[in-house]
């Protein structure tokens, strides 16, 4: 909470991620749930300008599609009533398709909801094209798991290519977007094309992670531009920090700045 309301002090918004990932029962997913609850309740009496980001195996998705349903449809409603919006994030390939059937029965009666899509996977412009339809609100991240070339970009530039692409589509159809990425390249390019566009503030936001690139974060911030930082929460760190390292070695180095408090 207090870190949340620090970095509002700089006019920055926070998206809070309860961390864990696959439960082994139907218990532990309601836990999981009852923890996410408590992190909405502590958001809406301490105002803060903060929505909630959850994994949907952490809420049984890898046990049965319709406990995770449940599980979220919760989270969704109670968010709802105090005006406050839930991310869906986005797992390795076994469950983009469940996670996408998971997303479009939320909104069904939910309008306070999104999606991450990964712009390493192939397949993710398609899905792009067809969850502009159903008026999607996305995270648009690189891409973080590690998956087989047959089905995910490898190359540094073809992944920037195809993020950029998959942008461009989103932007077109109208729909809103958290940019997310560290890229400086990727963010240059961002700019160029919500000019190109003429793309109102209102349908995009830069996002970034915890602790990385605050020099960054900070630049865009003063620029103008809506930000939001990517706030874990919970005992189950070091799965999350073990998947970061692997995606980006230099975050190692922001990390260790971030520990020992060097250059604060």
């Amino acid at each position: 909470m207090e870190l949340v309301k620090s970095l509002n002090k700089k006019g920055i918004y926070s998206t809070i991620d309860v961390l864990g990932e696959s439960v082994k029962n139907k218990e532990e997913a309601v836990g999981a749930k009852n923890k996410a609850l408590e992190v909405l309740e502590i958001i809406h009496e301490y105002n803060l300008p903060a929505n909630l980001s959850i994994k949907p195996t952490q809420m049984g998705l890898s046990i049965d599609e319709n406990i995770a349903f449940k599980q979220i449809s919760e989270l969704t409603e109670r968010a709802k009533k105090i005006n406050n919006f839930i991310r869906i994030d986005m797992e390795d390939s076994p469950y983009t398709d469940s996670t996408f059937k998971l997303l479009k029965r939320l909104k069904e009666n939910y309008d306070n909801t999104g999606v991450v899509v990964q712009a390493y996977l192939k397949r993710t412009y398609d899905d792009v094209i067809m969850l502009n339809k159903i008026g999607t609100n996305y995270r648009l991240c690189k891409g973080i798991y590690i998956e087989p070339r047959s089905i995910a970009f490898k190359g540094k530039q073809e992944i920037r290519d195809n993020y950029l692409k998959i942008l461009e589509a989103i932007l077109k159809a109208g729909n809103y977007v958290g940019i997310a990425t560290h890229d400086e390249y990727l963010i240059k390019a961002a700019k160029k094309m919500i000019k190109d566009l003429n793309i109102p503030k209102d349908k995009f936001e830069f996002q970034m992670l915890l602790g990385v690139r605050e020099d960054l974060r900070n630049k865009i911030n003063s620029e103008g531009y809506k930000i939001r930082i990517y706030v874990p929460f919970g005992k189950d760190w070091y799965a999350y920090s073990v998947r970061r390292l692997k995606e980006n070695p230099q975050i190692a180095g922001y990390i260790f700045r971030s520990l020992f408090m060097i250059n604060r």
